[in-house]
């Protein structure tokens, strides 16, 4: 089979397509037949060794396809199934071996290449929502990098729930696909002199000077401070990623300072730590494919061997809705 091998931390020219021997399933394990792997911002991360990460490796870890290997002990799933993962290391790859109690089934109604562009972002914008900070009804809620594939789902969710949702964005055709998912406002971030200053005046504009009652951000160390500043008394910030890097250390006071201020730093891995609670926030997502009331946006596909390119897409923000590499 042919893989997407990083052959040591670095830049995207690391990535490159070799041939590897195509896996068997261990016990406990499924090797599904790959019909696209999903792009996700940790892969570059551990790419660039900001994570620490074994080199050389096989990137990804998201994916969907057919099941084609089905090991000892594994009940429920046949060969010829579809499944969907958000955590099998190696998913760049024809073949991939997926443990079977994360693979989760895809029903016939949705495309596998739908799948794939759905399951991690889509599972973080649900927990997001739903569990990190359960959006009520009225509630106002800000969200940055709207046009993005957890922006664009995490929009849909808040506003099915009853919130206005403001987002920040990088143009016009940003704007427009954020609106599309139900942004009642749009801020274009660049067109700020100072975002840390400027963002939260806007938002307490729209707000009647009140600010937001969460901020759902991905953004990180650029958008740290203005986040803080435009939540309401006793908002909740929740730092879900890093894409323009890691936020330094702070001083925890600036919290009450603010208001009694709450700050998270969530990750899915401890939202779908049972098989149980994995399968309920993906049955409730792929329904809402089923049912069209969520829309899963497909930004950019490219085969294995433009890995690289990408990447580069990915952290240059020239990307909108799900990334994906396909065979």
């Amino acid at each position: 089979m042919r893989a997407v091998v990083a052959s040591q931390a670095g830049g995207p020219e690391v990535l490159a397509v070799t041939d590897r021997p195509d896996p068997e399933p261990g016990p406990g394990e499924l090797v599904v037949e790959l019909a696209a792997a999903g792009v996700n911002f940790i892969d570059t991360y551990l790419r660039s060794g900001v994570y620490p990460a074994d080199h050389p490796h096989v990137p990804g870890s998201e994916g969907a396809g057919v099941v084609v290997g089905v090991g000892e002990g594994v009940t429920g799933v046949s060969e010829g199934d579809h499944v969907a993962w958000e955590s099998a290391p190696g998913s760049y790859a024809e073949r991939v071996v997926v443990p079977a109690d994360r693979a989760v089934p895809v029903p016939d109604a949705v495309p596998l290449v739908t799948a794939a562009a759905l399951v991690l972002q889509g599972l973080t914008a649900h927990y997001l929502v739903t569990s990190t900070y359960a959006v009520r009804d009225g509630d106002d809620v800000l969200l940055h990098a709207g046009a993005g594939g957890v922006g664009l789902l995490a929009t849909q969710l808040a506003v099915s729930r009853g919130a206005r949702v403001i987002t920040t964005v990088g143009g016009a055709e940003k704007e427009e696909l954020s609106r599309g998912a139900g942004a009642s406002d749009v801020v274009h971030y660049r067109e700020l002199d100072d975002l840390t200053a400027d963002l939260p005046r806007v938002v307490r504009d729209l707000t009647g000077g009140a600010g937001v009652h969460v901020v759902y951000d991905g953004v990180g160390k650029d958008t740290f401070d203005a986040s803080l500043a435009s939540l309401r008394r006793r908002g909740m910030l929740v730092l879900f990623g890093g894409s323009s890097g890691q936020v330094p250390p702070f001083d925890i006071q600036r919290l009450n300072r603010a208001g009694s201020l709450f700050l998270t730093r969530p990750t899915l891995a401890d939202y779908v730590a049972t098989r149980d609670e994995l399968l309920a926030r993906s049955t409730e997502l792929f329904a809402a494919v089923e049912d069209g009331t969520l829309d899963v946006r497909v930004g950019a596909t490219y085969p294995l061997d433009d890995a690289a390119e990408a990447h580069r897409a990915l952290e240059g923000r020239r990307t909108t809705g799900k990334v994906l590499l396909v065979p």
